[in-house]
């Protein structure tokens, strides 16, 4: 498919998204269903949480499906905001659940199980860093650096998919790059740490068809 062709492909599929075309829908979620699903686990760290992200995000997208502009290019960036918001929305949803249920008596304490399969992890170290340097970030630099540096999203069509200025991606990406390469570097603060776990930083590309 030339570049011509791929411009009348994306722009009919854009038509039929906003006709609330079912097959177009399907042809979507076919496309970037991974790509959601990866951003997703990227800003909760839980894979059930990204699981359900994905299918909240596709819901919302039929929603918001009046809203997509006939002329554009690739969905996907458009689908990775919506995701974004989606996220934010589950995490305001937990804090409200986790206020509530403090409020409650607390019950015997119970064992989690959840706590003997985590000590079966071989690295828990490393896990346990790579998480502490992602917690290290507020919300909108990890939602940057998920969308740039994860899913390979340049700075305007991560901008379009926030709804904030390049100038401001640019901004919260260099804050996020930086404080990574600091809660990354090893204890010892000397040697490169196993594994290459400064690959954290490091461009991954997903496609943008």
């Amino acid at each position: 498919m030339n570049q011509g062709e791929l411009q009348a492909h994306r722009r009919a599929l854009r038509v039929r998204i906003r006709d609330g075309d079912a097959d177009a829908f399907g042809e979507l979620f076919d496309a970037y269903a991974r790509s959601v699903y990866n951003h997703a686990y990227r800003l909760t760290g839980d894979w059930s949480a990204a699981e359900d992200t994905v299918s909240l995000t596709f819901l919302e997208a039929w929603r918001l499906r009046g809203k997509v502009d006939v002329e554009g290019g690739s969905l996907r960036p458009w689908l990775l905001g919506v995701a974004t918001n989606v996220t934010r929305n589950a995490r305001r949803a937990t804090r409200r659940h986790a206020a509530a249920v403090a409020r409650l008596p607390r019950a015997e304490a119970v064992a989690d199980f959840a706590d003997e399969v985590a000590g079966r992890i071989d690295d828990k170290e490393q896990l346990a860093l790579v998480r502490k340097a992602l917690d290290a970030l507020r919300r909108p630099e990890r939602e940057v650096l998920a969308l740039c540096v994860w899913s390979g999203l340049d700075y305007a069509s991560a901008a379009a998919a926030l709804g904030i200025p390049v100038g401001t991606v640019r901004s919260r990406l260099s804050r996020a790059r930086t404080k990574l390469a600091k809660h990354m570097e090893p204890p010892s603060g000397r040697g490169q740490m196993r594994d290459d776990r400064t690959t954290a930083v490091r461009p991954i590309r997903e496609g943008n068809r």
